[in-house]
């Protein structure tokens, strides 16, 4: 015992004054074992560890073995607890039928779909013939049919006619849980309409800082028409609703799609173009350059101008990301302190874990802090390097650009795989020529652009800046164009991430050759993922889709219709197939609406509608019978329409040596609050405080 105490002792000792970026990865390790689990906890557990992260104030006490590992349980525990009261604080009435008839409520969001449609998120919703206390806190609604009655704008209280329903489960067991995602947005149905929209009040008080971003937006693109005043609106306000799809994709494509993201380098070339400029311009008074703080006074003001810019985009995890960073630099500066560390990505990463715990899920967190942390610590290194080497002056910021795309691309590609399930061949290249671009001349310019609108002088800074998005925007469509530009990934397992998160994080955090021990879960997550098998077998949660693999990929049965669903899993295959071409690949024609289909002895049939449907009289023991409408049959078959879907959700199935094995979205997500449960208790709780 004596022995592992005094190895774990030295280990520890060694870390002595780089313990401290390991906080966050505590704390998220607690909020993952809370989205971890399948049962929804009991409130008297979260308080318990809640209670337990008051601990970490004893470190101290505790001795310098004892005391990190104390603190590292305390803020697991606590990330537990945050999680829990996070996910009840945002509980509201989830619409839990169709609901077809007038929806009224306020815009507080606009945006637009993935079939480009303009989405309205509204607020303050009435449903005609519902009581108050069953109507969801928000609801999203996207435009179709003939519109233009109305400009949206956040404040006005609209009233359509449209369909809602719940929001919809993951489209394949273990996948994307949109509900979940929808519980912390606190949206309570989703639906469309095809009827105009009508303007009930005009916009209120409230909402003043999205109304000035939405005005912003507008005047940008007016100065700017098509898809480079898009562009610019999109780096400048975050309102990305006049990008056009194609761009967006050519983007995505390029691996240039983070320049959209108001994220660490817009708000770190803005808060470096302002702090020189004010700098600058302090230095050319003489009594200002001897007596006064310039340097502080410029981070100051810095810093005023990256808040503003935070209020102004709206806020996402990587905006809160980056400002936090920013500040943790400039808040060091004007306290004589280093700016640029692994201290300052902790402190950011923990005050989003605090506010939003959900965010650890989400892509735009993993990829921010991902490439920060790596950035941040390559850069360490390459300042220790570059000191020790007599290098060219020339040298720096060319190796700078190209060291930063390459590790800010190697820490985000498993990252984006993942979620997106591509990889953008050529993306070092095109950031390599895009990234100095947005740097040196649109960054800058767009600075300009606000301090010359209140003159009307904004259009000349816009029309140079112009220039500039317009090379970046023809190197992405000059590099999405490219034959093999996008690889396609298989979908890994859930263990993956987590693995490659702990390897990566061991490598840029840990001090000394012990680092090197990261490499061991790199490994694992690569054998895993490299040795991922889909499910032969998928069903949609509506009874809308199937889907089998076969020797040349997943076959769909319909070429049209689902077309989330069918997008979702021939990307999680890994394949590029649109669903027109895998649904050519099903085995035996589709007759009458219904397909027909033999896999390893099992027997799959498929009913789309009620003529297939009444059609069918009886089935065999052992076949799979998949209805888009209820249906009972005798004879013993395996029956998943929209009655039994609605309780178990999507579905997979497995053959084990031929035997089918069924795997449900709700044998592996559990009964969460997202899924049905009553959070009444612990509301209550909240509101005695």
């Amino acid at each position: 015992m004596g022995q592992p105490l005094s190895w774990l002792s030295s280990v520890l000792l060694g870390q002595r004054g780089h313990l401290f970026p390991w906080a966050p990865v505590c704390l998220a390790t607690g909020i993952g074992i809370f989205f971890a689990l399948r049962i929804e906890p009991p409130v008297s557990l979260l308080w318990v560890c809640g209670s337990l992260g008051l601990l970490a104030v004893l470190q101290h006490r505790a001795g310098p073995v004892w005391g990190p590992l104390l603190a590292a349980l305390a803020l697991a525990s606590l990330g537990f607890a945050l999680a829990g009261a996070r996910a009840h604080r945002v509980a509201g009435p989830v619409l839990d039928f169709r609901y077809y008839g007038a929806i009224e409520g306020r815009v507080i969001q606009i945006d637009r779909s993935a079939s480009d449609a303009l989405r309205l998120t509204l607020d303050r919703v009435v449903l005609e013939r519902m009581d108050p206390d069953d109507v969801p806190t928000r609801v999203r609604v996207s435009l179709h049919g003939t519109q233009g009655y109305l400009d949206p704008k956040p404040g006005q209280v609209v009233i359509l006619t449209g369909h809602l329903s719940s929001p919809g489960g993951a489209v394949e067991p273990g996948g994307f849980d949109f509900r979940r995602h929808a519980w912390f947005l606190r949206l309570g149905a989703v639906g469309y309409t095809r009827t105009p929209v009508l303007l009930l009040e005009p916009a209120s008080e409230g909402l003043r800082v999205a109304r000035l971003r939405l005005w912003l937006s507008a005047r940008v693109q007016a100065a700017l028409p098509g898809e480079r005043g898009a562009f610019a609106a999109a780096i400048m306000t975050g309102d990305r609703s006049g990008m056009g799809q194609d761009t967006l994709q050519a983007l995505r494509d390029s691996n240039l799609a983070h320049l959209l993201a108001i994220s660490g380098l817009h708000m770190g070339l803005l808060a470096g173009f302002v702090f020189a400029a004010l700098r600058l311009g302090l230095l050319l008074h003489p009594h200002v350059r001897h007596h006064w703080p310039v340097k502080k006074l410029a981070a100051g003001g810095a810093l005023l101008a990256a808040a503003g810019y935070l209020a102004l985009s709206g806020g996402n995890v990587a905006t809160e990301r980056a400002f936090m960073m920013v500040a943790a630099a400039l808040c060091a500066m004007m306290l004589d302190r280093r700016a640029l560390s692994l201290r300052s990505v902790a402190i950011a990463a923990l005050v989003v874990l605090v506010m939003r715990p959900e965010a650890l899920l989400g892509p735009g967190f993993q990829m921010s802090f991902a490439a920060t942390t790596a950035l941040v610590a390559v850069f360490e290194r390459l300042s220790i390097w570059q000191r020790d080497h007599d290098l060219p002056r020339w040298i720096a910021p060319v190796l700078s650009v190209v060291v930063s795309s390459a590790v800010a691309g190697a820490a985000t590609a498993p990252v984006g795989m993942a979620h997106f399930n591509q990889i953008a061949q050529y993306g070092l290249l095109a950031n390599l020529v895009a990234v100095p671009v947005m740097g040196i001349w649109v960054v800058p310019l767009a600075v300009l652009a606000a301090l010359l609108m209140p003159f009307g002088l904004d259009w000349i800074a816009l029309k140079v800046m112009a220039l500039g998005l317009g090379w970046i925007l023809g190197v992405a469509h000059t590099v999405a164009g490219w034959d093999g530009a996008v690889g396609h990934i298989v979908a890994p397992a859930p263990v993956v991430l987590p693995l490659i998160a702990a390897g990566g994080l061991f490598l840029c955090l840990w001090r000394g050759r012990g680092r090197l021990a990261g490499l061991a879960p790199l490994a694992l997550a690569v054998v895993l993922w490299a040795g991922t098998e889909r499910p032969p077998v998928l069903i949609a949660d509506s009874g809308t889709l199937v889907g089998l693999m076969t020797p040349t990929g997943r076959a769909l049965s319909r070429d049209r219709g689902s077309g989330f669903v069918a997008e979702v899993w021939l990307e999680n295959d890994g394949q590029g197939y649109s669903q027109p071409q895998a649904a050519a690949l099903w085995p035996d024609p589709v007759t009458d609406r219904t397909a027909r289909a033999d896999l390893e002895g099992l027997h799959i049939l498929h009913l789309q509608g009620k003529r297939a449907a009444a059609r069918v009289s009886s089935c065999q023991r052992g076949q799979i019978v998949v209805s888009s409408v209820d249906i009972d049959l005798p004879g013993g078959c395996e029956i998943f329409d929209p009655a039994r879907l609605r309780e178990s959700g999507s579905v997979a199935v497995w053959l084990d040596d031929g035997t089918p094995r069924i795997v449900t979205n709700r044998d592996l997500s559990g009964t969460r609050l997202w899924h049905g449960g009553a959070p009444e208790d612990f509301r209550l709780a909240w509101r005695a405080q």
